[in-house]
């Protein structure tokens, strides 16, 4: 059971990711907006390396919403008084590891259970 200064501090953590997502998110929008201006007078550089760089910026907002999302699950985790608890085996996260990563669902061994049978899994040729 986490307390109340606890909590607190998580809930800061989690509004302040969301908030520098969201503004992340409104600059990227401002830039595909601002992408098919001043095309006159470029060469095929300019061009790829504009390519390049909308590719770069749709793959790090693709990334950024799948963490928006972890985000509001986690707020609403915290809400129920639900986020410090392991969704595999129901025992206590502990608040250091919460504070590290306030996304998190698992506690330290079952996300190391986890990561072990995901490197026994073997891979695709």
């Amino acid at each position: 059971m986490l307390t109340r200064d606890q909590t607190e501090a998580l809930r800061e953590r989690l509004t302040a990711q969301r908030r520098q997502i969201v503004s992340s998110a409104q600059s990227a929008l401002g830039f595909s907006m601002d992408r098919d201006r001043d095309r006159v007078g470029r060469d095929s550089l300019d061009e790829s390396t504009e390519e390049a760089m909308y590719s770069t910026q749709l793959r790090l907002h693709d990334r950024e919403t799948g963490l928006l999302a972890k985000i509001d699950a986690a707020l609403e985790r915290l809400e129920q008084g639900e986020i410090d608890q392991c969704e595999e085996c129901g025992e206590d996260i502990a608040f250091p590891r919460l504070l590290a990563r306030p996304v998190t669902t698992l506690c330290i061994e079952c996300k190391a259970e986890r990561e072990e049978s995901e490197d026994r899994r073997p891979t695709d040729l």
